[in-house]
């Protein structure tokens, strides 16, 4: 198992999150996605470590940008 700290930016509400959450959570591997708006920190767990590209490209399709924390 693998936990990966990330920062997503641009967020502003409670949509934004569910919406980050969502497409990061059908990013193959994930097991558990926790995104905190305040501070813009995102958790990602996972069976086995993930590209990072995969997640980026999934907070892309959310409409948000991300950066390894």
């Amino acid at each position: 198992m693998a936990t990966t700290a990330y920062t997503v930016s641009g967020m502003s509400c409670g949509h934004c999150v569910n919406s980050v959450t969502e497409e990061v959570s059908g990013v193959a591997g994930v097991t558990a996605v926790d995104v905190d708006l305040e501070s813009g920190r995102m958790v990602v767990t996972s069976d086995a470590e993930v590209a990072f590209e995969a997640i980026a490209a999934a907070v892309d399709e959310a409409g948000y940008s991300v950066v390894p924390a």
